[in-house]
């Protein structure tokens, strides 16, 4: 069980990472943009500094996610699960949060919380 929860906690973190990359580093390009929904290069702009704030949240969780995963595989297992439960869940709760804003955020919620969801599932069961 320790194994699947450390990957799947590995894909969830390389997802947050790819997220903050959209958010933070690529936001004003139409294709990212487009894929948040937005109509117009001027909504991106406007919206810019948000996204970019947003995107660095997402990079935290995946940080302290792989210092997670590194002290769980280092034999520092409490506070690696510490970590890695903190952290997953909280990319669980951002997912909830995300979809209670509307219907047409349920895909991307999925996306984003379906894996850590996964990892605590697994890191309980490892951990029990």
């Amino acid at each position: 069980m320790t194994v699947v929860a450390l990957v799947l906690a590995g894909i969830a973190a390389a997802l947050h990472v790819f997220i903050w990359t959209m958010e933070s580093i690529t936001w004003k390009q139409p294709a990212t943009w487009k894929r948040f929904g937005l109509e117009s290069q001027a909504d991106a702009d406007t919206t810019a500094s948000l996204a970019y704030n947003q995107g660095y949240y997402n990079l935290f969780l995946a940080v302290i996610t792989i210092i997670g995963i590194v002290l769980v595989a280092g034999d520092h297992d409490d506070a690696g699960w510490a970590l890695v439960l903190a952290a997953c869940g909280s990319m669980v709760a951002a997912s909830l949060v995300l979809v209670s804003t509307g219907a047409g955020y349920a895909r991307a919620a999925a996306t984003q919380g379906t894996v850590p969801a996964l990892a605590v599932i697994f890191a309980i069961l490892a951990i029990a």
